[in-house]
């Protein structure tokens, strides 16, 4: 903690306007507050556990108009402040990030993180942002505008704040670059859970873009699925390619139930999640009309009603001496996608009905963060 302190003040005398170190203690019991204030630094306290929780509090308490975060295992190399902040203090950049393209990500990051977690993570923000606005989306060290980066309002405790931050940024027209800054070999044991962290990054870029991630993709799933079903009922007998056989039916109903069910998942959170960007719920606020929810029901139904109707049909078919007919597999395809999607449709209506009911009696947490404006800072996270 001592050298991480050390390396940020003597990189932010190689800034043009200097600024101090805040390190946050997050319930830290190895004596690491004390340490770091030997070293110079400001600390305050965040009772609330989280990379996240801790990071918007040292955010909060920052007084200067650009600020620094980095994480105070002496895996980024601070002697790079100088270099990180150069875009935004010239007035080219909101938001930089030092990227971990070079220096030990081989033996600091573990294997699944380095080939699994960061990649799929930042290619699932990149898409929700739009374009491909980073590399590697999953860096800690950072420099922004302090008070653009206040008006976004983050609200993630966990290691989802970083994702968070770049998905608003993005949609809200801030410009976003990033540097080589490279990586050391981490000092302590990273705090990073695998998997609850993981799952948190889906849910959050879910709720912040399900335009992106399940309508546009349901949407064409579901499209996909119904060619290929009509596919089925002009070839019943398959598709040759090549040596091959193909019969698109097996994929079809699956396809399209798939698809229909991500399109609404989609609707129901672009209409009802506070974190969606507000012209995303502007768009879906035909979902709060109770006519809707009616000839969703009604809809419903009637699916579920036609798909036993050919269900029962295609059994008596069976039950018969003449046996199936080449169309039967095809029909059966449809029947079940009838009565799934069907009933898909069925519990949206109730599920929206009662998702809109509780928006008015259950708030989504988050702090009011209020940032004072002054010289700049670095902020740490222990």
């Amino acid at each position: 903690m001592g050298a991480c302190v050390t390396e940020a003040m003597r990189a932010l005398e190689r800034t043009p306007c200097g600024g101090e170190v805040i390190v946050v203690d997050n319930g830290s019991t190895d004596g690491s507050p004390e340490v770091a204030r030997a070293a110079g630094a400001r600390v305050i306290h965040e009772s609330q556990r989280g990379y996240g929780a801790a990071l918007r509090k040292g955010f909060a308490a920052a007084q200067g108009s650009v600020v620094v975060m980095a994480d105070a295992d002496l895996t980024y190399p601070l002697d790079r402040i100088p270099d990180l902040v150069a875009p935004v203090l010239a007035g080219e950049a909101d938001l930089v990030l030092g990227a971990r393209l070079s220096g030990a990500n081989g033996e600091t990051m573990p294997f699944l993180h380095r080939h699994l977690g960061t990649p799929v993570i930042t290619w699932l923000t990149a898409r929700a942002c739009g374009r491909r606005v980073v590399s590697d989306s999953q860096s800690g060290f950072r420099a922004f505008d302090n008070r653009r980066v206040r008006e976004l309002e983050l609200r993630g405790s966990g290691m989802e704040l970083a994702t968070e931050m770049l998905i608003r940024s993005a949609r809200e027209g801030l410009r976003v670059t990033e540097i080589d800054t490279g990586y050391r070999p981490r000092v302590g044991n990273s705090k990073l859970d695998t998997w609850s962290d993981g799952w948190r990054h889906l849910m959050l870029l879910l709720m912040l873009a399900p335009d992106l991630l399940l309508i546009a993709p349901g949407a064409l799933l579901a499209a996909l699925g119904m060619i290929m079903l009509v596919v089925s009922f002009t070839n019943p007998e398959g598709i040759e390619v090549g040596s091959l056989l193909w019969r698109p039916v097996f994929f079809s109903g699956i396809a399209l139930i798939l698809g229909v069910q991500a399109l609404l998942a989609g609707v129901v959170i672009a209409h009802s999640s506070s974190v969606s960007k507000p012209a995303v719920q502007r768009r879906f606020q035909w979902l709060g009309h109770a006519a809707l929810r009616r000839r969703c029901l009604a809809g419903g139904g009637v699916m579920v009603a036609l798909g036993l109707a050919i269900n029962v049909v295609l059994l008596f078919e069976w039950l018969g001496e003449s046996g199936g007919a080449a169309t039967d597999l095809p029909l059966a395809s449809l029947s079940q996608s009838l009565i799934i999607v069907g009933g898909t449709l069925s519990s949206f209506s109730v599920v929206s009905h009662f998702v809109l009911l509780g928006r008015s009696n259950v708030a989504e947490g988050t702090a009011d963060i209020e940032t004072p404006q002054g010289v700049e800072s670095a902020v740490e996270h222990r």
